[in-house]
């Protein structure tokens, strides 16, 4: 096995990986700028410079050549190399700068360079806090500063498209944005303008950087001089959480972090994961935060003389039994949902089965050519994957619409979708029958008919498993907080420092912001004992590990699933 000395300590490695990419890979801190692992490398920011080295070997014989120490005699390369391109070889020797004091010169020289024209403006930069210039600059850079000339100036809040703002002097012309504009993205929206010290990146001319990818470029910025137009300026690192999840706006499943505030989601951002989404995350994934904070219900209601009044769960849970024991239970119609977790459908079905009916499918949110082949997909649903493996298919509306002019739908149960929304029913047409309507916003079209309107927890809010279109199984846990949280989602919640200490007597505390509403989990075993039908779960992981016995979801038990989730087997058709 081939090997190479790092600091004086032996590494075997395979093929002929890169220098930087095999440190970090190994936990060996190397600073560097301009390069990503998923795009080519410029080399042109310097800073991961090392001290390299290989063994000499006799022209004549091929052998080593020994010291008097019996040890490899080691030439060195005359100039420090860039680990970033630099290939690893067999005996190759290196050293960075804990051993060398000739890297640890070059790397705070190459600081001083890059800060000469730099702003001194990180009390307002969005990226304070977790900018590798600036970790770099107090670990590598110089104490201080020797320049003493004007600064050289560049454009200051540049809108480049609808969902990035530019700030040219922080820029340090690491290229990512335009390389991944170039080589991901292939929209081409981005170059590099001017010349030496005065360039930066920009539009072509007549170009709006409106890409559906554009706002990876602010996380691919290591300094700052690409911000989010929403997010900027609205809070520090410090002040938020920051929960791994997944994102819910299409059915590919991307893996994702929420950022939280106040328990307000502020912003979400890409968590790698290469067998889903790799680095990136679709801009329709980041701005779907608003929906999580805005128009959400204040509470469960139920119908008295025409007008949805607000009670307390019991109430609430009560009157949805009494619907549903008014009725048969085949003359039920109950409605999965793709939005839902596959806890949450999962019980739908037993509560079903128990009152002798069936769930009759779940609602088909598919928009035709809206998908790229890429991150974004024609089904804006999370878990319509996760539906059909158990045996939740789409609605036939024609079947439905028969069953309906029959008379043979006497009820509606509503599992965190909306019918009236999606066209299956008209408001007209649910006036004198039963709803009960479990949902995530007041602009649900069937709330205005609803006899039970139970709140329902998000997927910031719940814990629960989603199968993207590719059969991927992924859990969620929480990321901010509902009023009377139960339990299970406060051990899986992570708060920041404002959320943790806040009273209601600090600046950061609003009350307003936790919604009054109950994972569907919780609700749907609440309204099954009224119906006179128990169902004894402790919480969604026992749920799911009832679950993974099914052939369908072989496997996918909390544990399995971890952070980034399992590859369920594919399986037939009819499924």
């Amino acid at each position: 096995m081939p090997q190479v000395t790092i600091d004086g300590q032996v590494y075997e490695f395979e093929g002929r990986p890169k220098l930087l990419q095999f440190c970090l890979d190994h936990g060996i801190e190397l600073p560097h700028f301009c390069y990503h692992p998923a795009m080519s490398i410029p080399a042109n920011c310097r800073q991961c410079l090392v001290d390299v080295g290989n063994p000499v070997r006799d022209r004549a014989t091929g052998e080593l050549q020994l010291d008097d120490d019996g040890q490899p005699v080691i030439r060195f390369f005359p100039k420090l190399q860039t680990s970033c391109s630099q290939d690893i070889t067999d005996g190759m020797v290196v050293k960075t700068k804990r051993t060398s004091e000739k890297v640890q010169r070059a790397q705070r020289d190459t600081l001083e360079f890059l800060l000469i024209n730099h702003p001194l403006d990180c009390p307002i930069c969005d990226q304070a806090g977790h900018c590798p210039l600036q970790i770099q600059a107090y670990k590598y850079g110089p104490e201080g500063s020797r320049f003493e000339f004007r600064k050289v100036h560049k454009p200051k809040k540049v809108k480049l498209g609808p969902r990035v703002v530019l700030d040219g002097e922080r820029c340090i012309n690491c290229t990512r944005c335009v390389r991944f504009t170039d080589e991901i993205s292939k929209s081409h929206q981005l170059t590099i303008i001017q010349r030496g010290v005065s360039n930066y990146p920009m539009t072509p001319p007549g170009v709006t950087f409106d890409e559906p990818y554009s706002m990876n470029v602010i996380d691919l910025c290591p300094v700052g001089a690409l911000t989010s137009a929403d997010f900027r300026f609205q809070a520090r690192i410090w002040e938020m959480s920051s929960t791994p999840s997944i994102s819910t706006v299409n059915a590919k499943g991307s893996n994702c972090y929420y950022w939280v505030r106040d328990n307000l989601v502020l912003r979400v951002t890409p968590r790698p994961n290469l067998d889903v989404n790799e680095y990136w995350l679709a801009d329709e994934d980041r701005l779907d935060y608003k929906r999580f904070n805005e128009d959400r219900p204040v509470g469960p209601q139920i119908r008295a003389a025409g007008v949805l009044i607000h009670v307390e769960w019991e109430q609430a849970y009560q009157r949805a039994a009494e619907i549903l024991k008014s009725v048969d239970g085949g003359e039920i119609l109950f409605l999965g949902s793709a939005y839902a977790t596959v806890e949450d459908n999962y019980l739908l079905t037993k509560l079903a089965g128990a009152l002798g009916g069936a769930v009759a499918g779940y609602l088909p949110h598919v928009e035709p050519g809206h998908g790229d082949g890429w991150l974004r997909t024609d089904d804006r649903t999370p878990n319509a994957q996760g539906c059909q493996r158990l045996g939740i298919n789409p609605i036939d509306e024609a079947v439905v619409r028969a069953r309906f002019e029959a008379g043979e739908i006497k009820a509606v149960y509503v599992l965190e979708d909306d019918p009236i929304g999606a066209g299956l029913f008209s408001q007209d047409d649910l006036e004198d029958i039963p709803v009960v309507l479990h949902y995530y916003n007041t602009t649900n079209a069937t709330l205005a008919v609803a006899d039970a309107a139970l709140p329902a927890a998000m997927v910031v809010e719940t814990v629960g498993t989603f199968v993207s279109e590719d059969g991927h199984a992924q859990r969620v846990v929480p990321a901010k907080a509902i009023r009377g949280v139960n339990r299970t989602l406060r051990m899986q919640m992570g708060m920041s420092r404002t959320d943790r200490h806040a009273t209601p007597f600090d600046r950061w505390y609003n009350e307003s912001h936790k919604i009054d509403c109950k994972p569907s989990w919780e609700a749907l075993p609440a309204v099954a004992a009224l119906a006179g039908h128990a169902m004894t779960y402790k919480g969604p992981r026992q749920i799911m590990q009832e679950v993974s016995k099914m052939p369908a979801f072989e496997g996918a038990t909390y544990e399995a699933m971890g952070l980034h989730g399992v590859r369920l087997q594919d399986v037939a058709e009819e499924v």
